[in-house]
């Protein structure tokens, strides 16, 4: 067994993102799970991270409509604009450093 067929998907995820920036759909190929549950394990994966000395920087999802990106939750997909209620709605990228 190698060691990423031996992480967990939570570490899977954070090692992907300590390598290169990636949205939720990015993961989901990466790991071999649904977007959904991607966003469950980012939640947790950016709460370990802190206790690590690293951080989990999130750049915003952003509206291609208006430019909205101050969406309240980031490390969630919004299915719509708040400002334009525009669905064209470009997902977060997440990154640990």
């Amino acid at each position: 067994m190698t060691d990423s067929e031996a992480a967990t998907t939570r570490q899977q995820i954070a090692d992907a993102l300590r390598e290169d920036p990636a949205t939720a759909s990015d993961l989901s190929t990466t790991v071999g799970v649904p977007v959904s549950s991607v966003y469950g394990h980012l939640q947790h994966v950016a709460q370990s991270v802190h206790g690590n000395g690293e951080q989990f920087l999130v750049a915003p999802p952003e509206c291609r409509n208006c430019g909205f990106s101050a969406f309240d939750d980031p490390v969630n997909y919004p299915s719509r604009c708040p400002e334009c209620r525009s669905e064209g709605i470009e997902e977060a990228v997440f990154k640990i450093e």
